[in-house]
């Protein structure tokens, strides 16, 4: 049984009629998380996890957005949905859709080593897996992220020591808090974009424990 099936607004489960991440507008669309280029607006309803939705409605703004937690089951017209952690951001989740016995997973964006800030990846037994793939290459082989924190501790450290400004660029949902968590904020204060430090109140505000930060002031 094809539970899910790839069209031109997106992954649509035809028995629900409801489509996972779409790409154009449609009536009912399940978000994995908060990224653009998984929610997108147009749509006339959404879903998305509990801790997703804060970000969702900052980016997207007065949507019909409705909330479930992790491993909760949502029913529609009798295909059961549930979200499961992906790892990837705050929020973010694989999607589980089981109809007639049969099991299939969309990942969505997903990391499996885990962060100290999204929910950890939870695997999802299932009988198909559509998995993201945007690094799937064998060229891309990801050091251990201990060891890039303190290759940048170690270049902050010593820039700071000779008076010199470090500057990282990071997208500003996810990948900022992620270098934000992993360095070490002792060496000297951290200072962030706009766009950073808009998405850092959001999270704050759903209780993430960021470090402190502050808003690039380009007058100073």
């Amino acid at each position: 049984m094809q539970l899910l099936e790839f069209t031109e607004r997106g992954i649509y489960c035809r028995q629900a009629d409801v489509y996972i991440d779409p790409w154009k507008p449609v009536g009912r669309a399940l978000i994995t998380h908060g990224h653009a280029d998984h929610a997108r607006s147009g749509h006339d309803h959404y879903l998305s996890t509990n801790s997703a939705a804060p970000v969702i409605r900052y980016r997207l703004g007065d949507i019909d957005l409705q909330t479930t937690g992790f491993g909760e089951n949502c029913t529609i017209n009798g295909v059961a949905f549930s979200f499961h952690p992906a790892g990837h951001i705050p929020g973010s989740a694989q999607i589980r859709v089981e109809y007639a016995g049969e099991i299939w997973v969309v990942s969505g964006d997903y990391k499996v080593q885990a962060d100290n800030l999204s929910e950890p990846f939870e695997p999802v037994r299932c009988h198909a897996f559509i998995s993201e793939c945007t690094f799937g290459l064998p060229v891309f082989n990801w050091r251990p992220q201990t060891e890039v924190m303190d290759e940048i501790n170690d270049w902050w450290r010593e820039n700071a020591a000779q008076g010199r400004v470090s500057v990282l660029g990071a997208y500003s949902l996810g990948k900022a808090q992620r270098v934000m968590m992993g360095v070490d904020n002792s060496i000297a204060p951290i200072f962030t974009h706009g766009a950073v430090e808009n998405t850092n109140v959001v999270l704050r505000r759903q209780g993430l424990d960021l470090p402190a930060t502050e808003r690039v002031d380009p007058d100073r």
